[in-house]
């Protein structure tokens, strides 16, 4: 097994960053053809979602095949490489497959427990299924862990420990209150029918809003999700299907706004919520300062043109952890603080060493041509100063500004779409509460975990030995073929020679020597087989293929046609299971 995955996900990049470098649907289809296309990787699979973009890969060689995925990510992402390299993780072999599972978990999701990801691992496999990117290794790998996160799901408390992203923003808008209580009457736009706006909107039905209106480019799909959401035998909430261009005007009807387009614009500008808010309160919007939660996804609006720190690329060795490594915190700077204090280097680095020893030295200050009278008539003049002034601040800190309260919003807008469909300077509106990809990012990092979590972790490490060993022993397989496709040979030779030197043996005593002698060779393969299947399938087992090959001078080519013939129709067999099992294919 040569598995690697290259990516960056919401531990390890910046909303920012992420938003920039997500992928349509036709640029997956590309990034797959060319990765299939490149030397070192044979098999590929996109994984793609609002908070994470990875590529895996069959690769034979693992170097090259970090150089190459890496460059693809960068090509079809459209961000520079040099860009992007700080904020890329790396997974290889056995980590990358605790990776994948961990994932399909919703062990390494923004809220953890979520069982979304579920449905995106599902498309993320057709799809390469559909562009013939995804062989053997990644079909096993993709299946079993689907398989992973439905045990994780069905044998602990995984879900307690978290909801789906968008019951976790609902939860954001409602700021601590009940959230069926919020809800309960409002009018809502979805805009967008694709698998998140869709489940937008079953989950706003389902915890009583009083009225749904779905955009839609495609009217066709808006109105199926409206016949879907009325025909629901669990909600009487009422739904209406409107065109795109109707939005600016059912949002200055709307409560609640929920978006998640695959639009590469925004769909809801600040002028155009700016109207939505005039609209329904009849007095202009004041523009304030964003507080608490908003705080963070107002600073790449305001601040958009200030990069983040880069990091060194995270490796195998710190798979662990889909983050970049922690940097020191700066050093004081002494220049800096000066500055601050409105005084020189020099003064403030003798008034440290004054506070330090509790003196200066005078030795030293009169070898530097310092006057002691003159120093203790400075520290004198100091002392009466600030005894009639008061103490004087060693930094000068701005007066609080005094900030008018926020009035209570009228509009509350969820934005699950990357990249974002909402201006980010909605989050200074006043009157509208805004809760985006990054507020959520930052709001769930501090989420207690449940502790059914530890046992999730011990499923995906069971699962992760386990497929570890099935691939190792699979491995060798096609050599065991091939050398008793090799054994069965030489004893058909040696019976066609025993049949010309005795001509006259019939044929019941030629079939009590043929079936002696394949006896003889079963039994002196019997142990040596099973053993090298066990001991292949131990971590570092690959090798003994390859002592297999050359001890009994196998043919390579052998070996290699019975790996092709059972991967084709092992892949066969998969597909159609997969085709089967992907006809409910829920919404992802």
């Amino acid at each position: 097994m040569s598995l690697l995955v290259v990516g960056l996900s919401h531990r390890s990049a910046p909303v920012s960053l992420l938003e920039r470098a997500s992928l349509s649907a036709d640029g997956q289809d590309k990034l797959l053809q060319d990765t299939v296309a490149a030397e070192p990787a044979t098999e590929a699979a996109v994984l793609a979602t609002c908070n994470r973009i990875e590529l895996y890969a069959d690769v034979d060689k693992f170097h090259a095949g970090v150089a190459e995925l890496s460059t693809l990510l960068a090509q079809h992402s459209g961000v520079g490489l040099e860009e992007l390299t700080p904020y890329l993780y790396v997974h290889y072999e056995d980590r990358a497959v605790h990776h994948l599972f961990s994932v399909a978990c919703g062990l390494d999701s923004m809220v953890v427990g979520e069982g979304q990801i579920l449905g995106q691992i599902k498309n993320s496999l057709a799809r390469a299924q559909e562009l013939h990117t995804a062989g053997r290794l990644l079909n096993d790998l993709f299946q079993q862990a689907l398989r992973v996160g439905k045990r994780a799901h069905s044998e602990t408390g995984i879900d307690r420990a978290g909801q789906s992203l968008v019951t976790f923003g609902l939860e954001q808008l409602s700021a601590g209150a009940d959230v069926r209580t919020w809800a309960r009457g409002k009018k809502a736009l979805v805009i967008g029918a694709g698998s998140m706006s869709s489940l937008a909107a079953a989950t706003l039905a389902r915890i009583g809003v009083g009225e749904i209106v779905i955009a839609n480019r495609t009217q066709d799909r808006a109105e199926r999700l409206v016949q879907i959401l009325t025909e629901g035998d669990d909600t009487d909430v009422s739904a209406r299907a409107v065109p795109m261009d109707a939005v600016p005007l059912e949002l200055t009807r709307a409560d609640v706004a929920v978006s998640c387009t695959g639009a590469t614009g925004l769909v809801l500008t600040a002028e155009t919520v700016t109207a939505a808010v005039e609209g329904r309160t009849g007095a202009p919007v004041t523009v304030g300062q964003a507080t608490g939660e908003e705080q963070g996804s107002a600073r790449t609006a305001v601040r958009t043109d200030v990069r983040e720190t880069p990091v060194p690329l995270v490796g195998a060795a710190h798979a662990d952890e889909n983050r970049p490594l922690d940097l020191a915190e700066p050093g004081f700077s002494l220049m800096g603080e000066s500055a601050v204090a409105g005084i020189d280097a020099a003064t403030l680095e003798q008034h440290g060493a004054w506070v330090d020893n509790g003196t200066v030295d005078r030795r030293e200050s009169a070898r530097a041509g310092a006057d002691p009278e003159t120093d203790a008539e400075l520290i004198t003049a100091l002392a009466a100063t600030a005894a009639s002034a008061g103490r004087v601040p060693e930094h000068r800190r701005p007066e609080p500004v005094a900030v008018a309260p926020r009035p209570e919003p009228v509009l509350f807008v969820l934005d699950l779409a990357m990249p974002r469909d909402v201006d980010a300077a909605a989050h200074r509106l006043a009157g509208v509460r805004l809760v985006d990809i990054e507020s959520l990012a930052e709001a769930s990092a501090d989420a207690p975990m449940a502790a059914d979590v530890d046992q999730v972790r011990r499923i995906v490490s069971d699962e992760v030995t386990a497929f570890g060993a099935a691939l190792r022993a699979a491995h060798i397989t096609p050599t065991v073929v091939a050398l008793r496709t090799m054994a069965a040979d030489v004893v058909s030779s040696e019976i066609a020679r025993l049949e010309g030197r005795l001509p006259s043996l019939d044929d019941k005593h030629r079939a009590e020597i043929t079936q002696t002698v394949r006896r003889v060779v079963d039994k002196l393969l019997h142990a040596p087989t099973v053993r090298v299947k066990q001991l292949a399938a131990e971590p570092g087992g690959a090798g003994y293929a390859d002592a297999l090959r050359t001890l009994f001078d196998l043919d390579p080519e052998t070996v290699a046609s019975v790996s092709r013939a059972d991967r084709d129709s092992d892949d066969s067999e998969k597909h159609d299971d997969f085709e089967m099992h992907s006809k409910n294919r829920g919404p992802a």
